[in-house]
């Protein structure tokens, strides 16, 4: 008889990263690897290294991403929307460049112009906020008044 062995390298926890699957030890989103592996083309090796994690960390990440595709690809959106959404609400606590409005391809059901615009718009965030130095999570609250 086969035993079926688990490995124990994602968690999901309500007050960490609005409860979106992490990497465990850290607030790594899975979702960031796999965009950061899919759209900025980091190999895992390189991934490893961006964000402190093994190897071992990186591939779990991987593997979970893809055995959950469309869970986490509608996490992306969802995270684009309620960005846009946050800047739209407080212009003047948030601070953002202006991006070409990308629902229509989130919306028209081609996976390779939704894939992209999510793409561009999560590294370009990424690189605002690291230019601003204000890579922060927005404050809970801020979030709640816009779900």
């Amino acid at each position: 008889m086969d035993t079926i062995e688990s490995i124990n390298l994602v968690y999901r926890n309500p007050k960490v990263r609005q409860g979106q699957p992490c990497l465990v030890g850290t607030s790594v989103r899975v979702m960031d690897i796999a965009i950061a592996m899919i759209f900025a083309d980091r190999s895992p090796d390189q991934l490893a290294q961006d964000y402190d994690l093994s190897m071992a960390q990186v591939h779990a990440a991987l593997s979970f991403y893809f055995c959950n595709k469309s869970e986490i690809d509608a996490a992306i959106r969802d995270d684009i929307r309620r960005s846009n959404g946050l800047g739209a609400r407080f212009p003047r606590k948030i601070q953002r460049p202006e991006y070409e409005d990308i629902s229509s391809n989130l919306e028209s059901g081609e996976p390779e112009k939704a894939a992209t615009a999510t793409a561009l718009v999560a590294l370009a965030t990424e690189a605002h906020e690291n230019a601003a130095g204000s890579s922060k999570p927005v404050p809970a609250s801020l979030e709640e008044q816009v779900e």
